[in-house]
């Protein structure tokens, strides 16, 4: 798919990676941008300097009414980048309680996948198009300082995979990405070396234009994913070893 002259619907993009999407497709040539996030007055310095491509849309992925109206408002997207996402840390076993694994579960999983479900007729009419998951290197090898986050990315990689499946037929092309500590709010206390959000943003949208399925965008990402292809159970006991005593 060619990003340039595409119209796009980016959630989260009020900051960090979802906001490096939105200035990634500006850049791109993209004829639309739709800045999706749950309060519109967090993009509207992001859209006053551009307000002849960039509309605000008001959206809690989790809102099954605002995902609806997202859709009459945006029925000319052929790219989707479901990028919204929270994390609530914590081990799986430590943690006060259930809250934090639900929420992460609501938002990640069943928030994107209500996404890509009510997006995928809008799609298909637009000849195929594209979805872009923004998910984690912590969905393939679970982190246990962030045990339930990695479950609802594992969830979501999972779901990724089926979406293409899915979807083959109407010709969407579903890209997964999983990046490693990026620099962005999220991740703020974590203490490691970090990738800016733009690199994210950019091999994700290469990916769409050359048709490349899983995107592992910084270098943590991709020595991970090479070390799950050699040696999954070594990696995961190297990963496992990272958790706090």
């Amino acid at each position: 798919m060619d990003v340039s002259g595409c119209t796009a619907l980016v959630t989260g993009s009020n900051r960090g990676i979802g906001r490096a999407f939105v200035e990634a497709l500006q850049k791109a040539g993209a004829r639309r941008i739709y800045c999706a996030a749950r309060k519109t007055s967090s993009v509207e310095e992001m859209v006053a300097s551009d307000p002849d491509r960039l509309v605000p849309i008001a959206l809690d992925i989790t809102d099954d009414a605002q995902i609806a109206a997202a859709v009459e408002q945006a029925g000319d997207v052929n790219l989707l980048v479901n990028n919204a996402g929270i994390a609530r840390g914590g081990s799986l076993t430590k943690a006060e309680s259930l809250e934090g694994a639900r929420a992460e579960m609501d938002t990640n999983y069943f928030g994107t996948l209500a996404m890509a479900r009510a997006f995928a007729p809008v799609l298909g009419a637009n000849d195929g198009g594209a979805i872009v998951n923004v998910l984690s290197i912590s969905g393939l090898v679970n982190f246990p300082m962030i045990g339930s986050y990695s479950a609802s990315k594992a969830a979501a990689h999972s779901m990724t995979q089926g979406l293409r499946a899915d979807l083959a037929g109407q010709g969407t092309e579903v890209v997964g990405v999983y990046p490693g500590p990026i620099d962005t709010d999220m991740a703020e206390d974590v203490e490691m070396p970090k990738a800016p959000p733009s690199a994210v943003a950019e091999a994700a949208l290469a990916a769409v234009g050359d048709g490349t399925q899983d995107v592992f965008p910084d270098a943590m990402a991709a020595q991970i994913s090479a070390g799950l292809q050699q040696n999954a159970k070594a990696t995961a006991k190297r990963i496992a070893g990272m958790a706090p005593s």
